[in-house]
C-alpha cells in the first residue's frame, strides 16, 4: 500500500501544539512551509518472492502536488551475517523490485538504502514471519450494499498480528459506440474504433488491521475489508478484488495501529492526538536526517474473488457511472440547435479531440445533416480505465 501520504500528514503533526478552547486566529505551524524532506520507505520484504519498495520523500501540503518520488536510488536486501540480494529500480521511477527469492526462515534480514544524493539508510535487523494462507474471501449483500470479508487462521498461534490491503478491478462499458467521426472537416464513416470494454483499477488506501492476542485461538473470522453501496457503479458488470495477506511481528504491527490512529481517528477533540511515528529505518551517514517507515520480513498471502452483476439482487439500482451523458447532444452541421453546452462554442464543436460524434443525422433524403455528439469521458472508457484486459480476467 502506498503510504507516502499517510507519512506527510503524520510528519506535520510533530510540534503542532493542542489548540486551546476560544481560539479564534488560525495557526499555521511552521512545519507546513518547512523546506525540509525526509525519505519515505513504502514495502516489505518477502520471504517467498517478489518484495516492492517505493521510496519518496514528504513534501509541504500546501504545495498540493504527489509526493516527489526517491529515484536512481541503490537498494538491497541485506541478510545479517549473510548475502545481500539488489532491488532494482523498474521502469516506474520510485518503485524497486527484487528477483523472486526464498529467504532462510531462521535468519534476520534489513534493507539497505544508498541515495542518488549519497546519503545510507538501513531498516533495523527482523526475523522472517510466515504468514498463514487465506481461508477464503467472502462476500454478502445486505440492505445497504456489498460487503467483503477475509478469514484466516494459524494452527501454530505464531501469527497473531495481521494486516491486509487490497486490489481491486471491474469492468468499465460506455453507452456509446460511435460509427462516424469528423475528419477533413466532414462527417464521414469511423476509421479508429473506440473499446467497448475497459478496466478500472484501485489500491486500497485504508490501514486493515487486527489481532487475536486476546482470542484463545489464532482465528479471525469476517473481518471486513471494504464496503459498497447498492448503487456503485463498480458493481455494474464484474468485479474482482485481490486480497493480500501479511503476518507482522508486534513492533510492526504496533507501528501500523499508530499510523492509523494519526491518520484516520483525528477530527474532533474526542479522538487521540497525534503520535510521534517512529520506524526501524535509520540514516546511517547522518543520525540526526529523519525517515520514515517499517520495513518487516515475512512472506505473503493472496486470494482472488470475481463478483457478476447477476449474482447481486436485482433490485438495486446500480448505477453506471455514465448517467450525465444521457442523452447526447445534436449538432448541425450549418447551425447549432440546441444551443452549445456551457462553455463550448459554436467553433470547438468541429474537430473538438473531446467532443466526439456518434451517429449521423440525416435529412428525409438521406443526407447527413449532423451528428449526435458527446464528450470523449463519455465515449472513451480509457479515459477512466485501460482497455487492456487484464491477464487474470475470467
Amino acid at each position: 500500500m502506498r503510504a507516502s501520504l499517510f507519512f506527510v500528514r503524520v510528519a506535520l503533526f510533530w510540534g503542532i501544539p493542542l489548540l486551546l478552547p476560544g481560539c479564534i486566529e488560525p495557526y499555521m505551524p511552521a512545519a507546513i512551509s518547512s523546506p525540509q524532506s525526509y525519505l519515505v520507505v513504502d514495502g516489505c520484504i518477502n520471504s517467498q518472492g517478489v518484495t516492492t519498495i517505493n521510496l519518496s520523500r514528504t513534501y509541504d501540503i500546501v504545495t498540493q502536488t504527489p509526493p516527489p518520488v526517491e529515484t536512481k536510488a541503490t537498494v538491497a536486501i541485506e541478510q545479517e551475517d549473510g548475502p545481500h540480494y539488489p532491488v532494482n529500480e523498474s521502469t516506474t521511477k520510485g518503485t524497486y523490485t527484487s528477483p523472486n527469492l526464498t529467504l532462510n526462515t531462521a535468519k534476520n534480514y534489513r534493507l539497505f538504502i544508498r541515495t542518488g544524493a549519497g546519503q545510507e539508510y538501513a531498516s533495523a535487523y527482523v526475523p522472517v514471519k510466515t504468514t498463514p494462507p487465506i481461508d477464503n474471501v467472502a462476500w454478502r449483500a445486505t440492505d445497504a450494499g456489498l460487503n467483503i470479508y477475509v478469514n484466516t487462521h494459524d494452527d501454530t498461534k505464531a501469527s497473531q498480528y495481521y494486516r491486509w490491503e487490497y486490489e481491486e478491478t471491474w469492468e468499465i462499458k460506455p453507452p456509446y459506440s460511435p460509427i462516424v467521426e469528423y475528419k477533413n472537416r466532414q462527417i464521414q464513416d469511423i476509421t479508429t474504433f473506440f473499446p467497448a470494454t475497459c478496466w478500472g483499477n484501485n489500491q486500497s488506501t485504508a490501514i486493515q488491521i487486527s489481532n487475536t492476542t486476546r482470542l484463545t485461538q489464532d482465528v479471525v473470522s469476517d473481518f471486513l475489508i471494504c464496503s459498497y453501496p447498492t448503487t456503485s457503479e463498480r458493481l455494474r458488470s464484474k468485479y474482482s478484488i485481490l486480497i493480500k495477506q501479511h503476518a507482522q511481528t508486534q513492533e510492526e504491527y504496533q507501528y501500523w495501529e499508530l499510523l492509523k490512529k494519526n491518520t484516520e481517528n483525528i477530527g474532533t477533540l474526542f479522538d487521540p492526538q497525534p503520535a510521534q511515528l517512529t520506524g526501524n529505518v535509520r540514516c546511517l551517514s547522518n543520525e540526526t536526517e529523519l525517515a520514515m517507515g517499517f520495513v518487516g520480513a515475512h512472506s505473503l498471502e493472496k486470494k482472488r474473488i470475481f463478483i457478476s452483476r447477476m449474482d447481486l439482487p436485482q433490485k438495486w439500482l446500480i448505477q453506471s457511472g455514465y448517467e450525465s451523458c444521457v442523452p447526447p447532444d445534436t449538432i448541425f452541421l450549418t447551425k447549432p440547435f440546441p444551443p452549445p453546452p456551457p462553455a463550448v462554442t459554436l467553433q470547438s464543436y468541429f474537430g473538438n479531440p473531446n467532443y466526439l460524434p456518434i451517429y449521423p443525422v440525416y435529412d428525409q433524403m438521406g443526407a447527413i445533416i449532423g451528428y449526435t455528439a458527446q464528450s470523449r469521458d463519455c465515449i472513451d472508457c480509457r479515459t477512466r480505465g485501460t482497455a487492456l484486459r487484464p491477464s487474470f480476467w475470467q
